[in-house]
């Protein structure tokens, strides 16, 4: 049992901040309160205390190759099967894979993620080896499967569904790279056999303005659509929506998640943050491919902060900004698979505490934290 005292904690699932001391006794958060104080006492006079970071989408496999193809376009980079990133991941050997993985889930950790959603390449395989990286490190990943039987123009849909259904006795969901690869009759399936499971559905949409126009030519209907008419729990990328796309998520309840510095590194357009907040979208963020972005959820809100201002010439609130590196993911169907909590009594701990610079707790952490400011990172894992 411990006590973080005197910190300016960032309560709630609207983090509003609150000078007072949170008691954590055997994983769990017991009590939070001004005069609280029991076991082992941590005075953080001052510092800020904020639900640590889950990374909403990230590919850890490509850790392996850090950088290279740099300048390269979107499809040159990640598409599958012929893709800088999927002819590394073909001939890397399993040892170098867990080891490139291990590293870059220690930087997470190290920068205040203590969950991450990876969309993990290779089929059962790629899910065991993702398993066997994490083993002893204290962080929790939420593993997307995938599998080559899902892709071409006319796959054998039995075959399909049977790769589908062996990969969700060991992942948390299903992720097929995007519709560009994908029949809708596949998307349905794994959507389906998702739902029946309890399990996550996933999938690119709309990630560059090529993809959308091919889709709206081939299909009459833009990626996003298709997303939505297939029923998958979650949509990453969204950075060229069409008409009433946006609308459309709205309605539909559907997870978002937006991973503005990779966009911007594949020079593929800024993703419209502020119209989706305004029609209620509650997106998470992620950092994407670690082959060209480090998995630093502290650099991915910086760059976002800023990006937004000065594309669309207006503010982010940097409050609901914060939320998509951590309370947003309470809304998120399927919760119960992600396990992430806020700063609540009764909850799991888990938190990071960092140096206070500023007045303005969220942009202390958005626009001056760095990974050495974060004094301690507590999850259901760790004890100080």
């Amino acid at each position: 049992m411990f006590t973080i005292a005197n910190g300016v904690i960032l309560k709630g699932e609207d983090l509003i901040p609150s000078r007072e001391n949170i008691v954590v006794d055997d994983g769990k958060i017991i009590e939070i309160g001004k005069e609280s104080s029991e076991g082992k006492i941590i005075d953080v006079d001052g510092a800020i205390v904020c639900p640590s970071f889950i990374n909403g989408h990230i590919h850890i496999g490509d850790s392996i190759i850090k950088d290279e193809g740099y300048g390269l376009s979107l499809s040159e980079m990640v598409k599958p099967p012929n893709g800088v990133k999927h002819v590394a991941l073909s001939n890397a050997s399993d040892d170098d894979l867990i080891e490139a993985m291990k590293s870059s889930m220690w930087q997470m950790i190290e920068s205040g993620t203590t969950h991450f959603i990876d969309y993990r390449e290779g089929g059962i395989k790629g899910v065991k080896l993702l398993k066997e990286a994490s083993k002893g490190i204290p962080i929790k990943p939420i593993i997307l499967g995938r599998d080559d039987s899902f892709y071409g123009e006319d796959p054998d849909l039995r075959k399909v569904k049977i790769a589908i259904r062996k990969l969700l006795k060991l992942a948390d969901g299903i992720a097929p790279s995007g519709f560009g690869e994908i029949t809708m009759d596949v998307a349905e399936i794994i959507s389906s056999e998702c739902e029946k499971a309890g399990k996550i559905s996933s999938i690119h949409v709309a990630e560059s303005e090529s993809n959308q126009i091919e889709s709206l030519n081939k299909y009459g209907l833009s990626e996003i659509e298709k997303g939505v008419k297939t029923n998958f729990s979650q949509l990453v990328h969204l950075t060229n929506p069409k008409n009433e796309d946006l609308n459309l998520v709205s309605r539909s309840n559907q997870n978002t998640v937006v991973c503005p510095r990779a966009n911007a590194t594949l020079n593929v357009g800024v993703v419209p943050l502020n119209d989706m907040i305004k029609l209620g979208l509650k997106p998470l963020l992620g950092t994407d491919n670690v082959m060209i972005n480090s998995p630093n959820m502290l650099r991915e809100l910086e760059f976002s902060l800023k990006i937004m201002s000065v594309y669309y010439n207006n503010y982010i609130n940097p409050v609901d900004l914060l939320k998509m590196a951590t309370t947003n993911i309470c809304g998120f169907k399927i919760n119960d698979i992600i396990q992430k909590s806020m700063i609540v009594e009764n909850d799991f701990a888990e938190f990071i505490v960092l140096n206070s610079f500023s007045k303005n707790p969220y942009l202390n952490i958005i626009n001056r934290a760095e990974t050495k400011n974060i004094l301690y990172t507590i999850n259901k894992k760790v004890n100080v």
